[in-house]
Formats: structure tokens, C-alpha cells, sequence
């Protein structure tokens, strides 16, 4: 048994028991992780694999053991060349964050500046998306970590962390009708079509419960994971957008846009810096989780998975208690 057999075994169950996808993201042929597996088997003379016609289903349940323990020894082994790399200082580093477009526009340009300024040899690669895409690419080791505007849970090798609660605005032109409102009301926004983010797992948000709550339907338009794109939009006259508070911006948008605040509306929303459990975190990447939400406890950081509550009230305690965005 060695390193590459583990790693051929893992990335196949990462790659959904593709062995092709998981050669290429090996950078090796399909051949060869074929007979990686079959060393593999025979060495420890069991099945990992349910299989059927020759193609991989699943994990069998002795295979869904080893994997775990593989997960564990490859991040102890990329522990290790951590270890290794960090004694040289000068050695060229990436590091892949997931994220959406409102992060990366106004929460996070001081924390990278503060960041490029203590890891010049650190290159920052941001990778944008919707909530379930940012989720998968956490979860297929394509990005170190993710910043999320909304849970991951649904994918059971996730931690997360939560950071910061955020509300919703709407945008308007400055002659629309409902910039004269001085207390809008859901009913005010159900005659309008709406222009709003995309929505995540589940395709609903915390907007729509509110909608349905009240027995009315949302007249989405369209929807967009780029702030801009929604404010555009707006301007163009295809509808009312509603977006994160955070991101309008008074001295660039008050010129063409109205915003109104309707977080008496519709209940907060949680940002959450997501990882695989799997996943070795370096020093320089804590630094930048703790740069982007300095009122976290560090052994909360460096320990996710003991300090996450169980309980939910105690969940609901901390969510209360994170700062706005």
C-alpha cells in the first residue's frame, strides 16, 4: 500500500466513482488508476467498490471505512509537505477560495490587501459562484475553503464555521412607486417582478418563506449570482432587485438607486467559512479565516469540528450573537 494508491482511491470516490474524471485530476490515465485500485484490493484482499457490469456504484462497507482512514492519512501526509514547504519561506504558494461575488467586492478587498502584505509568495485565486457550486467545490477538494452566504450542511464532510449575519434591501429607481413607501410591506413587493441572487440548495430562500407565509407568490424575473448584474437590471427598469444591504454602495449607486431596507421582513441570513474535514488547513490560511472574522475564537478556528454546538439552542444562541456584515 502506498500514497498514490490512496490517492487514486479517494479521488475516485471524490470524482463519484468516475475513474476517468478522477484520472485527470491526478494527471494521470485511466489505466492507471484502474490498476492502482486493483493493487489496492488485492493487497488488502477485500472489495472497496459495490460494482456492477465492471462500473464502480459506491463505496462498499468495509470501503466506506478505509476511506475514511485514506482522508485522514492523506491530509497527515499533506501535513507533513506543509511542514516542509513552510521552512522555505520563498516557495510560490496558491491558495483557492470559493466565494461569491459580494464577498469578494466588499467584504474582503482590505482582508486580501492585509494578506498580500504578510504572504507576498502566496498567489489568491478566488472562484465564484452559487451556493450549491461554492458547496461542491469545497467538498470535491477543488478549493482549500469556502466563504458561504448560506448553510452547507447538506454535505456531511463540511464544517462550518459561521461568521456573520446579513440583511436584504431592495433597490429601486428613484421615481418608482415603491421608493415613496415609508413602511413597505411584503404585499407591496408581490405586484412588482423581482430581480434577486440565485437561489441555493433547495431553490427557495428566506424571501420566499416569507412570501408563502403570507400566501402569496414571488414574481422572480430573474436572478443573477452578480450584485451587479441584479443593480443593471434595476436600472434598466425589469424590475425591483433586492440584495445584500452590504452591497450598495451610496457613493456609487445612490445616483441612480434607492435602497430601502426590509430586514423587518425577512429574517437574517448567515455568512459561513466552510472546509472539508479532510482537509489539512496551512498557518497562512488560518490567518486569513481569522482576518476575515477577527472576533472568532482561535481554538475555535484550528478545531471546528469540537466546537461546533450540538445542541440547537446553543446553535441558535451563537447565530444571534455573530456581528452584521
Amino acid at each position: 500500500m502506498n500514497i498514490s494508491q490512496l490517492k487514486s482511491f479517494v479521488e475516485v470516490v471524490r470524482s463519484d466513482f468516475n475513474i476517468t474524471n478522477a484520472a485527470e485530476k491526478l494527471y494521470t490515465s485511466q489505466p492507471t488508476v484502474s490498476k492502482q485500485l486493483k493493487i489496492l484490493e488485492d493487497e488488502l484482499n477485500v472489495s472497496l467498490f459495490n460494482r456492477k457490469n465492471n462500473n464502480l456504484l459506491s463505496l462498499s462497507p468495509i470501503g466506506e471505512k478505509v476511506h475514511h482512514v485514506a482522508c485522514d492519512i492523506l491530509a497527515q501526509f499533506d501535513k507533513i509537505k506543509s511542514i516542509v514547504s513552510h521552512e522555505d519561506s520563498t516557495i510560490k504558494q496558491n491558495l483557492h477560495i470559493a466565494t461569491t461575488h459580494t464577498q469578494i467586492r466588499y467584504k474582503l478587498p482590505q482582508v486580501i490587501e492585509r494578506f498580500n502584505a504578510r504572504y507576498p509568495n502566496i498567489s489568491l485565486h478566488f472562484h465564484q459562484g452559487a451556493p450549491a457550486q461554492i458547496a461542491e467545490m469545497v467538498n470535491n477538494g477543488d478549493v482549500d475553503f469556502a466563504i458561504a452566504t448560506e448553510s452547507m450542511h447538506l454535505y456531511d464532510d463540511l464544517l462550518v464555521m459561521p461568521c456573520y449575519q446579513w440583511s436584504r434591501s431592495i433597490i429601486v429607481p428613484h421615481d418608482h412607486p415603491l421608493a415613496q413607501c415609508e413602511q413597505l410591506k411584503i404585499e407591496d413587493l408581490a405586484g412588482y417582478p423581482l430581480i434577486t441572487y440565485v437561489f441555493g440548495f433547495t431553490g427557495h430562500s428566506k424571501l420566499d418563506q416569507v412570501f408563502y407565509q403570507h400566501k402569496l407568490t414571488p414574481n422572480v424575473v430573474l436572478t443573477a449570482v452578480d450584485t451587479e448584474i441584479i443593480k443593471y437590471y434595476v436600472k434598466r427598469g425589469a424590475g425591483v432587485g433586492i440584495i445584500s444591504t452590504v452591497a450598495f454602495d451610496p457613493e456609487e449607486d445612490s445616483e441612480a438607486l434607492r435602497c430601502i431596507d426590509i430586514s423587518h421582513l425577512v429574517k437574517p441570513s448567515y455568512t459561513h467559512v466552510c472546509i472539508n474535514r479532510h482537509m489539512h488547513l496551512k498557518d497562512y490560511m488560518y490567518d486569513f479565516i481569522s482576518n476575515y472574522a477577527p472576533h472568532l475564537d482561535l481554538n475555535y478556528i484550528h478545531q471546528p469540528n469540537q466546537w461546533v454546538p450540538t445542541e440547537q439552542s446553543e446553535r441558535d444562541q451563537l447565530y444571534r450573537e455573530l456581528p452584521e456584515l
